[in-house]
């Protein structure tokens, strides 16, 4: 019997190379992140948001741990298997949804007897002859008058078998999946129980024997790298990767120069990764310290009112004197606190003060509501009416906002100073609590406590003086004990605006004196698990979190996270928790997913190109032209823990070294990359794998990032696409963010010259090669499972890896050196030899990829706005409406404006514009398509459709193409596809009239 031996697949390719389920592994990434925060690792810090989805991460590494065997099909079916995507594994994941319902099931598969299985409300009391008792599937229980439930007696095996039978006849794996838990959802060993067998089987030669995913982690590891795998993960951030690579079996390894990063990861593995009754202990912790705060403020008597009522939240506004009516004006832009229970505040004159008076009314008509909807501050300015007179006063003029003679700019705003936490008398902007939402007497413990909103008395503002009070007597003894921040806030893309619109200086300034009380008992009790938890807790109230007015069922309103959108926006009116909404979170069940004993963590918190530990397998998702400065905004955390951090994060530098941070995409951010990249090479195996994860936007962003790894000495050896983004994450106007999964191996040792004319034809050589054998493998799978493994997408992606595999082997480009060539600065507008490599890939992919029912010598002679018309056409018929998909091949086409001829730009149902669509502006010769012959052939069919005589037709199309002899077999064959694709049946038909008039149309006349 064969045993495993150490090394026995030192060189054999991974699986990843050749085989990956990108299209099913897109649909899971997306099902993952609409879990929102459900998702596993999301309640440690939710403020951050860069988080890999971890069935990405899981298929990554299984993808590189697995070799091929030189039976794709088998290799497919095996990896899918391993990944709960195979039609058991999918019955097994519905099972535990229990979405799929008796009645849906009996209606799709086909069973001579039901009631072995099911039954239904009066079935004892029918005789047994009865037609309901002989009825067999499909049937629709619901016109039967039914409503099914399974037998009591039926074994879950039994159910599973009929739910896989089920699943079966839906003809996507996305509508299959839809009914299904995500595979972490599922208990591990019970899901993969019945695939042991046939995984031995399958790697029976390495003397495979793994009865779960561990065991054969670590049987492949030994295999390849004589030892367990060991991933490491450089630019760790929330610790998906390390975290998931652990949850298989590997050892895993994580460093971030980031401690708020590094904090996120500890808390993956000493938090989420604990089994439940360390968990339980944390919880105990928790609340004991929930419990602490509470008592503090109640001893305070500051959250209470007379009656007993407990304060929830207190919603606070700037106030600012108006230079043109000398009025202080309450600023918000929306005066609705509640919109379900028609709550709003309303500014009442008071001549003796020249104030506003803010009553807060509850059940206020619609009229009422939608004049509060326009507040105070509208288009950038204070607006108000006041005694019929209209005021506009531009916020920038309330700041005296000014150019310095220097050329840079300043205001009028006071700068805080140390001290500060209110604004001082004489301020442009003041702070004003405006109203208060209550929790009455004796339903706190209820399961949905009655709430009520109104304006503060002359004793709450009372209660508002004390606690300014109080925190002006200990602020300074606070921030020398580490309780509050005493940190500058340092200029930078986010932190700038907090000095030039607030005139903030400290990070404590973005909390006010409520805030800043309960934050510094908190910290008392800090420990390394209670730290993240304060993370979450501040980033929930803070002089940045915005009000939500309640317009979702049941909700009466609430604070938004700071974070939200990963920026620090200042406000004009925020809410702020009082302690009973405020340490809510520390009386939450801490949720967890325990990792396997055996595995080793080693974590650093230090920059990438410092590691220190030998990892086989890198998995990284580095900051490319990153939209999120998170070097910047955690800062906003880093100020609370810096002094006296808890004693596990008390050797790391509590600072976010700007300076260190790789960001940006100049060359700074590239040399920054070589270096890291490089270092990650040095410390794995000549036989180590790395995955880099990055956002597909152009082939600049190839360039770069291929031009970076060329440095390092590393070569391209795959490319997957994976749609990770969900339609709610969509920017107007702005991509899919889609991640590509690059592959790469060390670089053979030793020179390799060449030259651009002589790469080009290995390039093409090397595409066809690998389209070819994913179209065959395609083919294969297409007929057994009627589904096809990879779409066109994933085929143009291998188009890209394979010209960059080629390209990646050489050490000097035209007589220069790789890693000088990835150094230099760029020019702007430049096109580099990968630009151009890679664009003759995406070329030579897109010649192979053909759309059926179109000759090759026709497409190579359409344009690029052409061929992806077609195209996209084409893949409509299968029902794909992925907007990704039609972004890439946009790109790949060269398409200048592909909104142009899109007729919806949603992420999931994405479609071109169909012929009847098409305005007359849309196909003048000023645009993309309408000078091109499928432009001139849109327009006849317009004019079929308008009941213009076909002849006319033919005349017009005629005159408008001086090669019309030369290319009529070419537009009776693009009609014919209109013909075949088209979704509209009388498009269909008018392109049949008019490739018929085409066909019949003699040499030189009608």
């Amino acid at each position: 019997m064969n045993e495993v031996k150490h090394f026995s697949l030192k060189d054999a390719p991974a699986l990843i190379q050749a085989v990956f389920p990108a299209q099913k592994v897109s649909f899971e990434a997306q099902s993952e992140r609409k879990a929102v925060a459900a998702q596993t690792l999301t309640g440690l810090g939710s403020y951050w948001k860069g988080r890999k989805p971890l069935i990405l991460v899981r298929a990554i590494i299984l993808g590189s741990l697995l070799p091929q065997t030189g039976d794709g099909e088998k290799d497919l079916e095996i990896f899918e298997r391993l990944m709960a995507f195979d039609n058991h594994g999918l019955a097994r994941r519905a099972f535990a949804q229990n979405d799929l319902k008796p009645k849906q099931i009996v209606a799709r598969i086909t069973l001579s007897n039901p009631w072995d299985y099911f039954t239904f409300t009066g079935r004892e009391e029918l005789p047994e002859n009865d037609r309901l008792l002989n009825l067999e599937c499909p049937f629709a229980a619901e016109d039967e008058g039914m409503s099914l439930r399974w037998a009591r007696d039926v074994s879950d095996d039994a159910k599973v078998q009929l739910i896989e039978r089920a699943l079966a006849t839906f003809p996507t794996y996305e509508e299959k999946a839809s009914f299904c838990k995500r595979p972490e959802e599922v208990d591990q060993n019970w899901l993969y129980a019945p695939i042991w067998p046939a995984v031995n089987d399958h790697y029976a030669r390495w003397g495979i024997k793994a009865r779960s995913l561990p065991e054969l982690v670590e049987q492949m590891g030994t295999l390849r790298f004589g030892r367990r795998p060991r991933v490491g993960d450089t630019f760790s951030g929330g610790g998906s990767i390390p975290f998931e690579a652990a949850r298989i079996g590997c050892d895993s390894y994580a460093a971030d120069l980031n401690p708020i990063a590094s904090m996120l990861t500890w808390g993956a593995f000493n938090i989420i990764g604990k089994d439940s009754k360390a968990r339980g202990e944390i919880e105990k912790e928790y609340r004991r310290v929930a419990e602490a705060v509470q008592s503090m403020a109640d001893g305070l008597s500051i959250e209470k009112d007379e009656k007993g009522n407990r304060a929830k939240a207190f919603l606070y506004c700037l106030e600012t004197r108006c230079p043109e009516s000398g009025w202080l004006v309450p600023m918000s832009p929306t005066w609705v606190i509640s919109k379900n229970e028609s709550v709003v505040a309303q500014l009442v004159p008071n001549y003796t003060t020249k104030r506003f008076d803010i009553l807060v009314k509850s059940g206020a008509t619609a009229k009422e509501v939608r004049e509060a909807e326009l507040g105070t501050v509208r288009s950038g300015e204070l607006q108000y009416e006041l005694d019929r007179k209209n005021y506009r006063v531009p916020i920038r003029t309330l700041r005296g906002d000014y150019r310095a003679p220097e050329g840079g700019s300043g205001n009028r705003l006071r700068k805080w100073r140390k001290n500060d936490f209110i604004p001082d008398p004489d301020d442009i902007y003041q702070e004003r609590l405006y109203a208060i939402h209550w929790i009455s007497k004796g339903t706190e413990k209820d399961g949905r406590p009655k709430t009520y909103f109104a304006a503060p008395t002359d004793a709450d503002l009372e209660r508002e003086r004390r606690v300014n009070q109080f925190v002006a007597s200990n602020l300074l003894s606070w921030q020398e004990q580490g309780l509050v921040p005493d940190m500058a806030i340092e200029p930078g893309d986010e932190t700038t605006r907090l000095l030039r619109e607030r005139g903030w200086t400290y990070w404590h300034h973005l909390f006010n004196p409520r805030q800043l009380l309960l934050y510094a008992e908190l910290k008392k009790h800090i420990s390394p698990t209670l730290a993240l938890r304060l993370c979450q807790i501040i980033n929930t109230s803070a002089r940045l979190t915005r009000w939500t007015v309640g317009d979702g069922p049941g909700r009466s309103g609430g604070t938004k996270q700071v974070f939200d959108n990963q920026a620090l926006n200042v406000l004009f009116n925020y809410g702020c928790r009082a302690s009973f909404y405020l340490l809510d979170s520390l009386y939450s069940d801490v949720r967890g997913s325990a990792l396997p004993d055996h595995i080793e963590f080693l974590q650093e918190c230090a920059p990438a190109d410092q590691i220190s530990r030998e990892c086989d397998l890198f998995v990284t998702d580095p900051p490319y032209a990153d939209a999120v400065n998170y070097h910047e905004i955690t800062e906003f955390f880093i100020a609370w823990l810096r002094t006296n951090p808890p004693k596990a994060f008390d050797e790391w530098v509590w600072d976010s070294r700007r300076a260190l941070a790789i960001k940006g995409s100049g060359d700074d951010f590239r040399r920054g990359m070589v270096d890291a990249y490089r270092a990650m090479a040095e410390h794995m195996p000549d036989n180590g794998m790395q995955c880099v994860m990055f956002t597909h936007q152009d082939t600049g962003v190839w360039s770069d990032m291929v031009g970076i790894f060329w440095a390092a000495g590393l070569q391209v050896v795959a490319a997957w696409y994976i749609a990770t983004e969900t339609t709610s994450e969509l920017k107007k106007g702005g991509y899919v963010q889609g991640t590509v999964i690059l592959m790469l191996c060390k670089r053979p040792a030793g020179e390799r010259s060449g030259f651009k004319q002589r790469i080009l034809p290995a390039v093409r050589t090397e595409v066809e090669r690998q389209i070819e054998s994913m179209m065959h493998l395609n083919e294969e799978v297409k007929d057994k499972l009627g589904e096809p493994v990879f779409n066109d997408s994933d085929l143009q992606m291998a188009g890209y890896a394979a010209a960059l595999k080629v390209l990646t082997a050489y050490t000097h480009i035209g007589g220069e050196d790789v890693t000088s060539f990835a150094l230099r600065p760029r020019q702007r507008g430049e096109e580099t030899v990968v630009d151009e490599i890679v664009q003759q890939a995406a070329e030579a992919a897109n010649s192979l990829l053909v759309p059926e029912g179109l000759k090759t010598e026709m497409w190579s002679r359409l344009t690029g706005i052409q061929r992806f018309y077609f195209r996209m056409m084409d893949m409509e018929t299968t029902g794909a409406g992925k907007l990704d998909n039609y972004q890439n091949f946009a790109k790949a086409f060269r398409v200048a404006d592909y909104g142009k001829v899109m007729g919806n730009l949603a992420a999931n149902s994405a479609r071109l514009k169909r012929v009847t669509e098409f305005a007359s502006r849309d196909l003048t010769d000023s645009t993309e398509i309408g000078p091109t012959w499928l432009g001139r052939l849109i327009i006849g069919l317009q004019q079929l459709l308008a009941e213009v005589e076909p002849s006319v037709v033919v005349s017009q199309i005629q005159e408008d193409l001086p090669d019309f002899p030369e290319v009529r077999p070419l537009l009776i064959d693009l009609l014919s596809f209109i013909d075949r694709k088209s979704p509209e049946q009388e498009v269909r038909n008018a392109a049949e009239i008019l490739g018929g008039r085409l066909k019949n149309l003699r040499a030189f006349s009608q």
